[in-house]
């Protein structure tokens, strides 16, 4: 469950095992990684079942010495509440404080304002690149090299203390595409189909040793049109199809983002 509704935003995001060596890999029977059995997480030849929390400031606050304390704070904190997985940010485009400050340069430091779709486009139009809005992040060949790019970075970057690939860390559990993606150029959740199952291959081809999720909020959409009743009020029309987006096989898992007090309306 995400803490803040930052939809659209764009990036890698990591689900870290706080307490056990542990994540993914369908293709992979070693015990160090969490794979998919059924519908069920599997590590070390067991069912896998755990509690998480959301704490996408992670990224921020251990790009200042000063605060970095409390990244480590955190996480006693969770496991002594019996936490054993975070998700958290790999992600900040353009702004101040930017991990991603222009397309492939990056501040070490950092690894705030997160940038997100709208800013892949504006780097594309700064390039000089024909594009017409946020929803062209989707399509144009440009601006998903850009987040390829970015995703290659992380994936494959070097932890400077274990010394060990992200792609190679039993640690993460795995990856997420995008924080609740959607598209207004398009309601049926083709274009955002499409987007999916290009990333979910780009991804699996540097790292099939991790679990793979897309990041939606889980509303139904054009493939199950009458389950489309069962959405918030006001939110029929956000360019996603839930069901679709994830029956792509690359896929490994679902997660749903819910926010009762903003969907109040809908149980009235």
């Amino acid at each position: 469950m995400s803490l803040s509704h930052r939809a659209g935003y764009v990036g890698v995001f990591i689900t870290l095992l706080t307490l056990s060596h542990v994540c993914q890999a369908r293709v992979h029977s070693h015990g160090r990684f969490v794979r998919i059995k059924g519908t069920r997480f599997v590590l070390h030849r067991s069912y896998f079942v755990f509690n998480g929390f959301n704490s996408y400031w992670m990224m921020h606050v251990a790009a200042d010495p000063s605060e970095r304390y409390k990244v480590s704070k955190t996480f006693w904190e969770a496991a002594a509440a019996g936490l054993s997985e975070c998700r958290t940010w790999a992600f900040s485009d353009g702004g101040d404080g930017a991990l991603q400050i222009s397309p492939g340069v990056y501040d070490k430091l950092v690894f705030q304002d997160f940038g997100g779709r709208p800013q892949y486009v504006e780097w594309g139009r700064n390039a000089g690149v024909n594009v017409n809005g946020e929803d062209d992040f989707y399509t144009n060949p440009t601006v998903k090299k850009y987040y390829q790019n970015h995703v290659k970075k992380v994936i494959t970057r070097m932890n400077t203390i274990t010394r060990i690939a992200y792609k190679d860390d039993p640690t993460i559990m795995a990856w997420e595409l995008m924080n609740e993606p959607r598209c207004q150029a398009d309601y049926s959740g083709r274009m955002v189909n499409g987007w999916v199952q290009e990333m979910a291959s780009f991804v699996k081809s540097l790292d099939r040793k991790h679990l793979l999720e897309i990041g939606m909020e889980g509303f139904y959409g054009d493939s199950m049109p009458k389950k489309k009743v069962n959405n918030p009020v006001g939110y029929n029309q956000v360019g996603t199809d839930f069901i679709a987006n994830n029956l792509i096989k690359e896929i490994d898992f679902t997660t749903i983002h819910a926010y009762p007090d903003i969907w109040a309306v809908w149980t009235k």
